[in-house]
């Protein structure tokens, strides 16, 4: 009976190892998310933890995650019993007794001050997109002055810059060295990350003369994500978070992909305003193709891929018809096109 009781979590294991998290979107996204020392992302044990986590997140509910009390309490062990032998070593003279001791509280204190130290990084992380969330917000409002709206506008995407330049370094540091090929392997670890998607769209839409107000709309759905995901974190316990704010937070978390698809929507109907613009005195060459650059890079990236291809193939089934009826002499055009997007 033992047996076929551990069965199904058994099975849910072998399921959870199994299952393809690369060609899972969702996988991208996620583990994009996860506020941990860039050491720790290294580690595969930890890695393979949260890969269960969501597993047992978005594909099982009933599948048990341990916690990693084993192994990071053995590795914590090995670590503990090199300093312990040498405190002994050293308690063999009285003499040294003393500096053992205070290396230890010296230890202990600066790992509280490590925790607390990080969890003042995502306390700023979070107040910089709440900000961030009120300003686009206020941006967007028709009945905002447009000197005021515009000035909401760029603090926006400037605020999205800077919280997506620190998400980065803090994700994943900075370059071991400062040379061609260190720049070039930490560059493309962080080149298909969302963060540094958010922060090449914020820098592109920055140095446009036109103000488009539809970006914004991007930028309040990554905002209030972030926001919602903060709060759900570190105010359950709160009283003032269960009256007003659990409902808009269990709201965004389930409704997660549909705000995904319509930042999607929002990105590639800028991506045709820009082209509209060219025939504009506002116009600008340059920041179409680096604003279209960027959408296929979208289109490929893990953390988007899923959101931007499906609105593609909408785009599609839609336009197809009415091409091939009424405008085939756009058949060669398109083609070429799409050779230069899926290459």
């Amino acid at each position: 009976m033992g047996d076929e009781e551990r069965d199904p979590q058994r099975l849910k294991r072998i399921a959870a190892a199994a299952y393809d998290y690369d060609n899972d979107p969702r996988w991208a996204d996620y583990w994009s998310n996860v506020l941990i020392p860039p050491n720790m992302a290294a580690r595969s044990d930890v890695v393979e933890h949260y890969k269960r986590k969501f597993y047992q997140r978005f594909v099982d509910p009933d599948f048990v995650v341990e916690a990693m009390s084993s192994t990071s309490y053995s590795q914590s062990t090995r670590a503990s019993e090199r300093p312990s032998s040498e405190s002994t070593a050293r308690n063999v003279r009285p003499q040294d007794s003393g500096p053992a001791g205070g290396t230890t509280g010296t230890a202990s204190s600066t790992g509280r001050n490590t925790n607390s130290l990080r969890l003042d990084k995502r306390s700023i992380h979070f107040s910089v997109n709440a900000w961030i969330l009120v300003v686009a917000v206020l941006g967007m409002l028709p009945v905002v002055p447009r000197n005021l709206s515009n000035k909401a506008y760029r603090l926006s995407l400037l605020g999205t810059a800077c919280s997506t330049v620190y998400s980065l370094y803090t994700l994943y540091g900075k370059p071991r060295a400062w040379n061609i090929p260190a720049v070039q392997t930490w560059f493309q670890t962080v080149i298909g990350t969302k963060d540094f998607i958010h922060l090449i769209y914020c820098i592109s839409l920055l140095s446009s003369r036109i103000h488009f107000k539809l970006a914004l709309v991007s930028i309040s759905c990554w905002a209030v994500d972030h926001v919602a995901r903060f709060l759900r974190r570190n105010f359950t316990r709160s009283s003032l978070y269960r009256q007003y704010m659990e409902q808009p937070c269990l709201w965004v978390e389930a409704n997660g992909t549909t705000l995904n698809i319509l930042s999607s929507n929002t990105e590639i109907a800028l991506g045709f305003l820009l082209i509209i613009s060219l025939f504009s005195w506002q116009r600008s060459i340059i920041q179409t193709f680096m604003y279209w650059q960027l959408l296929k890079l979208m289109y490929h990236a893990p953390c988007t891929a899923g959101y931007h291809q499906s609105v593609w193939a909408t785009i599609a089934r839609t336009m197809n018809p009415y091409i091939y009826r009424y405008a085939p002499f756009l058949n060669s055009p398109i083609s070429a096109v799409q050779r230069w997007w899926f290459r």
